[in-house]
């Protein structure tokens, strides 16, 4: 089981949003309800709560968190923005020094 942030996959996205199990399932209109995966199938459902659990998105760092009852912000927090634009030009620097 993995801990800590999540690595993005481009190929993973795609696949999931092209699969043909994808397309029976919506195209058929068979939908379970939120939350029935435990029916399902249990083993998955468990897994994925454990992993769900365990490890964190990246791209949800840059979003602000809603307190309450305030309006809905979309914006990003600086202090996330600092952090990965410095992420990015150390990235870039090391990239260029051993390509």
């Amino acid at each position: 089981m993995r801990f800590g942030p999540r690595r993005p996959s481009l190929k993973g996205r795609i696949a999931a949003r092209t699969s043909w199990q994808r397309y029976a399932r919506h195209s058929l209109g068979i939908k379970a309800p939120r939350g029935m995966g435990w029916l399902t199938n249990p083993k998955k459902a468990a897994y994925n709560r454990i992993y769900n659990r365990t490890t964190f998105d990246i791209f949800k760092l840059t979003k602000t968190r809603r307190r309450g009852t305030q309006k809905k912000t979309t914006g990003v927090n600086s202090s996330s923005v600092a952090i990965i634009s410095a992420g990015l030009i150390l990235l870039w620097i090391f990239s260029w020094m051993f390509h």
